[in-house]
């Protein structure tokens, strides 16, 4: 970003108070998780069955929580930011990846549980095809998932305000405004088209697995599918086509009514979406159990990893494009 984007307006009083209150609900809304995975790095098994599997293996469990947990210290450091004044002259790239990083790992939760919810309202709460072995009681569900919809919340709006006041520039008019012939526009439709050719496995893959299919699963994958498994592979179809629609819009300007700051804001949370949960069930699906049933598939593998790429190549596109509305 131009030197010129580092000193917005200054915020107003009705709008500083508003942000307080917002940062407050962000950072407040971490505290049940943060202690949470606190408890159990320190030895705790509170919300956890006495056989739960994640005593199975301590070591795993501690790396795994510590990690989580620095994911999570980071909503409170990116409220802040976003709040005071130091935080108007971070480089665009020191905030915006790991907003990036936050909207792609919220943004399902915040559809899928709400999802989970209704079909659990509308039908109760399907079993599985076979008894799952325990994992974490009801209840820490609940809290945490509550805790990361708020998080989202907050924080997301709390980005919207920021990125208002320091680049609205770059996303003000309409698709219809934008010039077709640019520098990087070749480079733009040769990565959009890569990335909605990509997703075709993720997306095709998520949404026959949504709908039963048991093609590529692990055998404890099926044996463990239940309402709410349905509901997030559901969830992860339709992240697949948000990035695909937003990508293209913006690569080949369709959509000419359409303002500029839509498919921006599909491209961004869709292409998060599918990055950052594909690397994180990839990461969390690496070998830990000698029983073959329970480690991923190559085809698992394969979805998870090409989700990764199709973000990477979303965030070349979205990087051409506002580098370009920035000169």
């Amino acid at each position: 970003m131009t030197s010129t984007l580092l000193t917005p307006p200054p915020v107003s009083a009705a709008s500083s108070r508003s942000r307080a209150v917002l940062r407050t609900v962000a950072m407040v809304s971490c505290l049940p998780y943060l202690a949470i995975k606190t408890a159990w790095i320190a030895g705790s098994h509170v919300g956890m069955p006495e056989d739960s599997t994640l005593l199975d293996h301590r070591g795993a469990m501690i790396a795994a929580n510590s990690a989580s947990l620095l994911l999570d210290s980071c909503v409170i450091v990116l409220a802040l930011l976003l709040t005071q004044d130091w935080g108007r002259r971070v480089p665009a790239w020191l905030l915006a990846l790991p907003m990036w990083v936050a909207t792609g790992l919220l943004a399902p939760v915040m559809t899928g549980y709400p999802l989970q919810l209704l079909v659990h309202a509308v039908n109760g709460p399907a079993a599985p095809a076979a008894s799952p072995e325990p994992f974490l009681d009801e209840w820490v569900f609940g809290v945490v998932y509550t805790g990361f919809i708020l998080q989202g919340l907050a924080l997301g709006s709390l980005f919207v305000l920021y990125a208002g006041d320091r680049w609205g520039q770059l996303w003000r008019g309409r698709m219809r405004e934008l010039p077709v012939r640019t520098v990087t526009g070749s480079v733009q439709r040769v990565a959009a088209t890569a990335a909605a050719l990509f997703a075709l496995l993720p997306g095709v893959m998520h949404l026959l697995w949504a709908c039963g299919v048991r093609a590529g699963l692990s055998s404890a994958r099926v044996a463990d599918r239940s309402a709410d498994y349905y509901a997030l592979e559901a969830v992860y179809a339709f992240f697949a086509a948000v990035t695909v629609a937003g990508v293209l819009m913006l690569a080949f300007r369709r959509g000419s009514r359409v303002p500029v700051k839509v498919p921006l804001a599909l491209a961004w949370v869709g292409s998060g979406a599918m990055a950052c949960w594909g690397g994180w069930i990839l990461a969390a699906s690496l070998p830990g159990s000698s029983d073959p049933g329970k480690l991923p598939t190559q085809l698992m593998s394969l979805t998870y990893a090409v989700q990764m790429i199709v973000g990477m190549l979303v965030v070349v596109v979205g990087a051409c494009f506002l580098a370009e509305r920035d000169t």
